[in-house]
């Protein structure tokens, strides 16, 4: 599969917003998305065949960089593209001397969390009912990956 991996900008919120109202039960508002565009945020889009198929918008502050969200359609998850824009986030995050990378995860996920776990990522705590479900209170999982001294 070829696979392009390139900065978003606000244009591409609409794109955005309806993978993510595809992807998540619980998806991000246009707002949301809108608002991850200025100086500390990053968003990376992956493109195949000129069509967006997944992203992820981080946020950086001195040497702290939080995953807020990672992204792909359905139609296209199973097939790498997750593992792909997280290890470009690494990549991005060393070369702009991040020390952490930080994220929370639905308990749910099962699949995100052992992304996250292969890549290195601990679970470092977690937020009771943080996240709402179909079926009430979900706990929010906490893990992070140390790029330097932690």
């Amino acid at each position: 599969m070829s696979l392009m991996l390139v900065p978003l900008t606000p244009v591409d919120v609409d794109k955005m917003a309806r993978i993510e109202a595809q992807a998540h039960s619980h998806p991000w508002s246009e707002a949301n998305l809108a608002s991850c565009f200025g100086s500390l945020y990053r968003v990376l889009g992956a493109f195949h065949d000129e069509s967006l198929v997944g992203f992820a918008i981080v946020q950086q502050i001195v040497d702290e960089l939080s995953l807020l969200d990672i992204c792909i359609a359905p139609e296209q998850q199973g097939k790498g593209l997750g593992r792909l824009l997280l290890k470009a986030v690494i990549e991005q995050a060393i070369q702009s001397h991040a020390v952490v990378i930080l994220l929370e995860v639905r308990a749910s996920n099962v699949a995100a969390q052992r992304l996250y776990l292969s890549s290195g990522f601990v679970e470092s705590g977690r937020r009771k009912g943080y996240y709402q479900s179909d079926t009430g209170p979900e706990d929010a999982i906490l893990m992070d990956l140390c790029l330097a001294q932690c």
